[in-house]
Parts: C-alpha cells; structure tokens; sequence
C-alpha cells in the first residue's frame, strides 16, 4: 500500500527565472482574474470595516461610536487577531480535502453576518461577536483562493501574478475605506450594511469560478478511499508540517514584519485624528478655502464640507499607491531571491514607522506613507509566492494557511499592545486628561468625562483654540516612543531574515551537491 509523500521537493527550494511583466501578464488565466475579483469584492467590504474600526470603537458615544478605552478595544483586536489567523492554519487542510470553491461559499454566508451583528448590536460584545464572526469567514475564505491562485500560475509567472493579486488585494482596500469615510459621516451603522451587501457579490462572481486541478483533487481523494493511498489525520499531517524547520522559522522571522503592518493600520488612523493637522495638505492642494469637489472629497477620504482629510483617507494612501504601483515592483522583485525582497521591504516598512515617531507635519506622514508602502509591496506579496512554492502540490491552502501565522502572531501582539501603548503614552483623551488634572480638576470630575470628549472639556477649561492646544500637547509629550518601539520590531526581523535567506541559500547549494 502506497503513503502519501508529504516531503518537499528539493526544486521547491529554488530559484527559477521568471518571465518579464507584460509576457507574464498575457500567461495569466481566467481562473486568476475571477480570483482576483473575488479577493477585491471581499477586501473591499473587509477594509471599509477594518480601517475605521479603531476609529469607531473609540469615537465618544455621543457621535454614535462604541466609547472604548484602549485596553477595551486592544481585547477585540487581540481575539479578532486569533480567531483570523489560526482559523486557516486547519481550514486551509479542509479546503484541500473538501473543495475551494465549498469553503469560498462558506466564508461569505460568515462574513454576511459578523458585518451585521456589528450593526444589530452597537456595543463592546456585539462588536465582539461581529469581529470574531467575519475573523471565522475571513479564515476560512483566504487558503481556498490564494491556493487556487498558485494552481493558476507556475513558477514562471509567480512573482508578477502575486502582484497583480495584490495589487487587486488594494483595488478593493482602497475604495473599501473611501466608501466607509464616507458613511460614517452619516451613521456608523451604514458602514456595516454597506459591507455586508458588498461581500454579497462574491456569490455572483462564485458561479464563474472553476477550481484548478479538480480532477486530481478528486482522483487522490478516491484513491484514499479506495485504500491505495493513506493519509494522516488532518490535524497530524498540518502539525507535520508545520514544525519543518523552513516554516517554523518564516513565521517566527515574518510575524514582526506583520506586527509593523497591523500597527499601521490599527494605529496610525488614531495618531492622525489625535496629532496630524490634514487641512494643511488641503490648502497646499486645493487653496484656502478647500473644495467642494465630491469626486475629490471622495477620492481623498475628506471630510464633506472639503476642508480636511479624514484619518483613514491618509492610511489609504497606502492602498492607492499599491492598486497603481505593485505590479511594477512585483517585476522589480522578481529579479530577487524571495527572502532579499521580504528582508528589504520590512525594513523599508519600520523606517516608516521610526520617521512617523519624529513628526506630526502631515506632509512628512505621507512621505512615512510612501516608504511604508514600497516595503508592504516588497514583503507580503513574495511572502504568499514563497509559502506557496515551497507547499508539496497537495497540501498548497494548508501551507497558505500556514501563511497567516505570521499575520496571527504579529496581528495579535500589536492587536493589544498598539492599542495599549497608544492609549496609555499617546492618546489625545488620556493627555487631556493629565492636563485636566494639571489644571485642578477633581479625579472624579474628570472620571465622569466620556472616553472621546476629554480634549473638548479641555478646550472649554483653557480657552484656547484647539489647534494650539493640540501643537502645545505634542510639543509637551515624547509621542514618537510608541512609533519607536513598534518600528525597532521591524529592524530586529528584517536582519533575521537576512540570516534565514542566507540559511535557504546554504540548503538549497547543499541539496545540489546531493542531487
């Protein structure tokens, strides 16, 4: 009786030459491109929730948002990040096993309901249970597409495929959030009903879908039934391979690489709204006065009268700049060894994040921006393109489950810890209210203040403009020391994954000596 052969194959470990970006292009297939459309329909309803979420959990509840502390909203993030990320480490197997197009289907009857228990239910448990509700569908949703992805392509065309996926990835993370800056301007709630109607869609485009290799999935699934073939226990093979030495240290190496990520995202829609004066960039651009443009309004994320940017309408630059470069830098990154190009755009990306520590001018934030964005362009499209050429032929959505234990581990840790660090060292409410007290205000008085509003009573206490007050804040408090901490995370793993490509190169050399 035959066993399955689970080992990796010694070319899965190497370098092939890739074809140029346009000859590329033209090889892609069908399946690609509706994958693609799937991906952007579900990020574009997934970012429109996930890039105001901090915003909402700590807006005051009297602009109708949750009124959280940091801590608070560092819980939800922290399970949300668990739930996300460890979901696919087992449904990855099951969509090999089962089917993509089964799990696909699946995920968005999931995803449906986490967006409107978070408008059903406004309040710390029901976002909660809406968080952990579209984690389990997101879980579910991301091995079965990006494993077609890699049966879709080879590894010719891989470096330059996995960009333009991301690059679609960002198509649908860069309206997602414009949509969101929009409505909630309105009712928060119009956010999630939104979402849930946008991730809809993916039903329409599932009809179009044809899984890669469904025959062979098919014929070794009845070989096994047959008995010709044994196969291990779901939950042994994915822990087999999990502990290889190859996929223990890319997870360890690549979660800080995703700690920096998530900071940004989580963090970086606060820091704006507390300390970046946007409506410098809007005179720079548009005059004093602004605009009434609507397409610019939206465009930019503004705020509807025309006169600033809203804090996710600058994090979104991110997502412009990735839905028009990355297929570009995907060519560019095809002439390296995977693990240079990862190495190199985390480091990119903490840069960022230290230059954000030392400034509050808005333009210097876009310049963080655009660093950051490159290194997100370098990094975590090779990392899917790596994970998913070194995954045996059969097991390609287990190893990309195995994917997002970098994003778990990160996600998780900066899931707390940011939204800790912040609201203890660098929020706005909290500093206002060490003033307040600086300025005599009773503990209970300034206890009785709800979470959003202690800035506002501050104003009223002083008298002074909140312009000034806020420049007399920052000028005041080292704020750049949460950038700094969440920044140094990023140098320490880009420098382990020097050492780690080094380590592949030495196994891959040896592995031909053998051969």
């Amino acid at each position: 009786m035959a066993n399955e052969n689970n080992d990796l194959h010694t070319s899965t470990t190497k370098d092939v030459k890739q074809l140029g970006t346009w000859a590329a292009l033209v090889s892609l297939s069908y399946v690609f491109w509706i994958c693609g459309g799937m991906e952007m329909v579900e990020r574009l309803a997934y970012y429109g929730v996930r890039q105001v979420s901090s915003l909402y959990a700590t807006d005051a509840a009297s602009n109708g948002g949750l009124g959280l502390t940091g801590s608070d909203v560092g819980i939800i993030f922290a399970m949300w990040a668990l739930m996300q990320s460890f979901v696919p480490v087992f449904t990855g197997g099951i969509s090999d096993r089962v089917g993509y197009k089964e799990t696909i289907f699946a995920s968005t009857v999931f995803k449906i309901i986490g967006y409107l228990l978070m408008a059903w239910f406004p309040t710390f448990w029901g976002f909660m249970a809406g968080a952990l509700t579209l984690a389990f569908g997101t879980g579910i949703f991301k091995p079965g597409i990006q494993a077609t992805i890699v049966k879709a392509t080879n590894r010719k065309n891989s470096s330059v495929a996995w960009g333009v996926f991301y690059q679609t990835v960002n198509i649908g993370g860069f309206i997602g959030p414009l949509v969101a800056a929009q409505l909630r301007q309105l009712e928060w709630s119009h956010v999630f009903y939104a979402c849930a109607a946008i991730i809809s869609l993916n039903f329409i485009l599932l009809l179009t879908y044809k899984e890669p290799d469904k025959e062979e999935r098919l014929q070794h699934r009845a070989k096994i039934k047959s008995g010709e073939l044994t196969e291990t226990p779901l939950w042994r093979d994915a822990l087999k391979e999990l502990f290889r030495p190859v996929v223990i240290w890319y997870i360890i190496l690549f979660s800080g690489f995703w700690f920096m990520l998530m900071a940004f995202w989580d963090v970086a829609p606060l820091y704006f709204r507390d300390w970046v004066d946007t409506t410098v960039m809007v005179k720079h651009l548009f005059g004093d006065d602004g605009t009434s443009n609507p397409v610019w309004i939206f465009l930019l994320g503004m705020s509807q009268d025309g006169k600033s940017i809203q804090p996710e309408g600058l994090v979104n630059l991110n997502a412009m700049m990735i839905m028009f470069l990355c297929f570009i830098v995907a060519g560019w990154s095809a002439l390296m060894r995977a693990t240079s190009s990862m190495a190199l755009g985390t480091f990119l990306a903490s840069s960022a994040l230290l230059l954000m520590g030392g400034f509050n001018y808005v333009w210097i934030m876009v310049l963080a921006i655009v660093c950051f964005s490159f290194g997100e362009m370098l990094s975590s499209p090779k990392s899917l393109e790596y994970m998913g050429n070194i995954a045996p032929s059969q097991k390609k959505a287990m190893y990309l489950g195995f994917s997002q234990l970098p994003t778990g581990i990160g996600w998780v840790l900066e899931g707390y810890l940011g939204q800790y660090l912040y609201g203890e060292y660098a929020s706005k409410d909290t500093i206002a209210r060490q003033a307040l007290a600086d300025q005599g205000q009773s503990a209970a008085d300034i206890a009785s203040i709800p979470i959003g509003e202690a800035f506002e009573r501050l104003v009223t206490v002083t008298g002074q403009t909140a312009d000034a007050l806020t420049a007399q804040l920052y000028a005041s408090h080292d704020l750049g020391i949460v950038w700094y901490l969440m920044g140094s995370v990023g140098v320490v793993s880009a420098f382990g994954m020097i050492v780690y490509g080094k380590w592949m190169y030495r196994m891959h050399q040896q592995q031909q000596n053998v051969a």
